[in-house]
């Protein structure tokens, strides 16, 4: 008996040992290439990292890098007829357009501002055919409500929709968001002031109308405007109608006029000014050629925040080297601020009634490193761009110590303004405003700050329907009755 069974436990033993020997060849042979399907080793085709711009691969023989884009890319042919030639997103999600729900506004609202007489029953332009144009000068820094509306436009006579950042869907259920094409910058830029014998301004009047008319939407209604984009970039824009679209994510170009309970960084997005002057094409200078060693041209005397301004210009008007002085559009003040930021080594972007201001677009345009003093400022597309890189932060107790600012500018070394003068160069498509917009400028970058805050702006929505509806029962049955003025 002994024997058998000490036989039994042999062959048992030399059993486990085959089984083992043959599980670990298979998985062995998993990392042999041909031997199973490829589709089963992914990870390094992917772009995984954006780092200020540039891509970084673990495999780079085997991806494509977005321009300025934080997308992953499948780039290998052969696994196209598999997956179809997908984007990838950084969390390996396949990748499609932002899906937007525009409403189709009274043109009243929007390109009815610009002059637009629409025919019949027309809502919108053909922009096949012609574009209605904006207006200039300052009016053109706070122009993105138009940009953005006619890139969704665009999205509907587009062949490959999932080569754009965002396409125009018809129905909301299928929408990331709902956008409301309201050019409220133009509108108070052209419609403030109050003509006799009406009581209230026609931008008033504009903001009152479009709130009924989004509390009226069953898209407001499901979501509490919630997923809402509502644009206001120009600070004093829907100053009417903001506390009561708080819930919406506003587009601004900062948060000095708003408390923290209606607009903040969490729920919202910063846009970039469209600069005003003009850019430096094909930029040949270098730090000998730029003369003057720091620039600033504008209004001195502001309010609020901008205390600064009158305290450097006392500090800095008799400084060698130093273009400090007052400036604006008239007597061709455009031209002459493109010729000194042009030939300007720093350009000072100091706040003023607000955090922000067009001058920092402008001296990126330029190629001329900003010099920020500006406590309170945010700054466009910051989660994916290291402004550091290519700017010089001050704050704004610091600025005003007397040779303290001049003392920083002056250590900046030749190699060390050449590196941020380069990558000036760099990123400044990023910030231009452009139709038909092409991939990495400012309406591509918009449109994905606001395609982060879709996972964030559906959680709270969902959240919020936890409680929304309650069963009673009846004698014939059930019924769902939401609660009484839920949002």
């Amino acid at each position: 008996m002994a024997e058998k069974r000490g036989s039994s436990i042999t062959r048992i033993s030399f059993l486990c040992l085959f089984l083992t020997t043959t599980v670990m060849f298979v998985l062995t042979s998993t990392s042999r290439p041909g031997v199973f399907d490829r589709k089963s080793v992914h990870a390094e085709k992917l772009l995984t990292v954006f780092n200020n711009g540039d891509s970084q691969t673990t495999n780079q023989s085997n991806v494509e890098s977005s321009n300025g884009s934080n997308r992953a890319i499948l780039v290998d042919d052969e696994r196209k007829g598999v997956e179809g030639g997908f984007q990838l997103s950084c969390n390996g999600n396949l990748k499609e357009p932002l899906k937007i729900y525009m409403y189709d506004l009274d043109p009243e609202f929007h390109f009815g501002l610009l002059g637009w007489k629409p025919q019949g029953n027309e809502i919108w332009p053909d922009i096949r055919t012609r574009i209605p144009p904006y207006p200039g000068a300052l009016n053109s820094q706070h122009s993105i409500e138009y940009w953005l509306t006619l890139d969704l436009l665009a999205s509907e006579f587009s062949e490959n929709p999932n080569t754009r950042q965002a396409i125009r869907v018809k129905n909301s259920s299928e929408a990331d968001l709902i956008f409301v094409p309201f050019f409220s910058s133009l509108s108070y830029n052209r419609h403030s002031k109050v003509i006799p014998p009406s009581k209230k301004s026609k931008n008033v009047e504009l903001q009152s109308k479009l709130v009924q008319f989004l509390r009226n939407q069953k898209e407001w209604k499901v979501s509490g405007g919630r997923n809402h984009v509502v644009l206001a970039h120009h600070p004093n824009s829907m100053l009417t109608a903001r506390m009561q679209l708080w819930p919406a994510i506003f587009v601004l170009s900062d948060f000095g006029r708003y408390p923290t309970n209606v607009a903040n960084v969490e729920k919202d997005v910063i846009a970039p000014y469209k600069h005003i002057i003009k850019s430096y094409v094909n930029d040949s200078s270098d730090f000998d050629s730029r003369k003057t060693l720091l620039f600033f041209q504008g209004a001195i005397y502001r309010k609020d925040g901008g205390f600064a301004r009158q305290e450097l210009f006392y500090l800095l008007k008799d400084e060698k080297d130093v273009h400090f002085s007052f400036g604006s559009v008239q007597n061709n003040g455009i031209r002459k601020a493109s010729h000194g930021m042009h030939s300007s080594k720093f350009c000072l972007n100091i706040a003023g009634d607000t955090p922000s201001s067009n001058r920092l677009f402008d001296a990126i345009a330029s190629h001329c490193v900003p010099v920020i003093i500006s406590d309170e400022i945010e700054l466009p597309y910051e989660d994916v761009l290291n402004y550091s890189e290519f700017c010089i932060f001050v704050r704004a107790s610091d600025a005003i110590k007397k040779g303290y600012l001049m003392n920083r500018i002056r250590s900046i070394a030749k190699e060390e303004w050449t590196r941020m003068w380069e990558k000036l160069k760099q990123i400044e498509p990023l910030f231009e405003f452009q139709y038909p917009s092409k991939e990495g400028d400012a309406v591509q970058m918009i449109w994905q700050s606001l395609a982060h805050k879709v996972p964030g702006v559906k959680m709270k929505i969902n959240k919020s329907r936890r409680y929304s509806r309650f069963v009673t029962r009846k004698r014939r049955g059930l019924r769902i009755i939401p609660p009484k003025d839920f949002w």
